[in-house]
């Protein structure tokens, strides 16, 4: 990898106009691996973006020229750095507004230091584009994800030139040829499919379905999905949600707050919206009210 690529790969983009939150933000993600790049309005946001190509980028929400709203639809036209937007509104439909312009978190101010960085480990723990296999945190900062073909899906099947010959299979040590390795892959890959009712997930290709109609989700809404489908009619509570978004399904120690449980909120809308489904008459995804979420009842 080039010293180019390794940087781009820890850099951190702080669109900002409050300079001590600012600061503040540069301090917790240098602190983290990161160095950082500070805008001081969307503008001048948007393009340190479009030209440095950051991992993390933070935006807030109310900024003079074109609001993080709008800097963030224009982020996301052109990049897939993980976008964090931060306010000092405490309004569920500014969350929604955020999560639905391609934010991938939503904070609000005043926020804890340690929080933040959670947030971020959090994501770098996730699979970028929504698909690939998840990065840890090191991983991520350690590599140029622009210029891996994993993270911009590289055609199924296709064979990188320093590959071996052959690939060794587990069943009884025989040996396949490249060729015949993937071909393994995939006939694994299509036999885990989930189902509920019409709905179809596969976890290894990250593709949903309805019916015949294949459904394009973010990876939140994916993870998501996923997990109350494995779940099925068990409740999923906002909190454990959240958890698992970051990663930490089986740690108890982390704090969830408000403003995770209005994202997970906005996260399901988003989700329902894009599946069709109704939560008045849900044929997939029920709320249990004060509780969470789970599936429907029904094949």
């Amino acid at each position: 990898m080039t010293s180019e690529a390794n940087q781009a790969a820890k850099t951190a983009v702080v669109i900002e106009d409050d300079p001590d939150v600012r600061h503040l933000l540069s301090e917790v993600l240098e602190s983290a691996g990161f160095s950082t790049i500070s805008a001081g309005n969307g503008i001048d946001g948007v393009s340190a973006v479009l030209t440095y190509q950051p991992l993390i980028t933070t935006v807030d929400v109310n900024m003079p020229g074109i609001d993080g709203f709008e800097a963030v639809r224009r982020i996301r036209a052109h990049s897939d750095t993980y976008i964090i937007m931060l306010t000092a509104l405490d309004e569920e439909a500014d969350a929604v507004l955020g999560l639905t312009a391609g934010a991938d978190e939503y904070l609000n101010k005043p926020f804890r230091p340690r929080e933040l960085r959670a947030r971020v480990e959090a994501m770098l723990r996730r699979p970028r584009g929504g698909a690939g296999p998840a990065a840890t945190p090191s991983d991520a900062v350690g590599r140029s994800f622009p210029a891996s073909s994993a993270a911009h899906g590289q055609a199924p099947g296709t064979v990188q030139s320093g590959a071996p010959e052959s690939a060794e299979v587990a069943s009884g040590g025989a040996r396949l040829s490249p060729v015949a390795a993937v071909a393994v892959e995939a006939s694994d890959a299509e036999e885990q499919w989930t189902t509920h009712r019409d709905l179809q997930l596969n976890p290894a290709t990250r593709i949903v379905r309805i019916g015949d109609a294949e459904i394009e989700l973010t990876r939140t809404e994916f993870d998501l999905l996923h997990a109350l489908m494995e779940s099925k009619r068990r409740v999923r509570s906002k909190t454990d949600l959240t958890l698992v978004l970051r990663g930490e399904s089986y740690v108890t120690s982390y704090f969830v707050g408000d403003a995770d449980k209005r994202a997970i909120e906005a996260h399901m809308a988003n989700l329902r919206r894009k599946l069709g489904d109704n939560p008045a008459q849900p044929q997939y995804i029920e709320t249990v009210r004060g509780v969470g979420y789970r599936l429907t009842s029904g094949a």
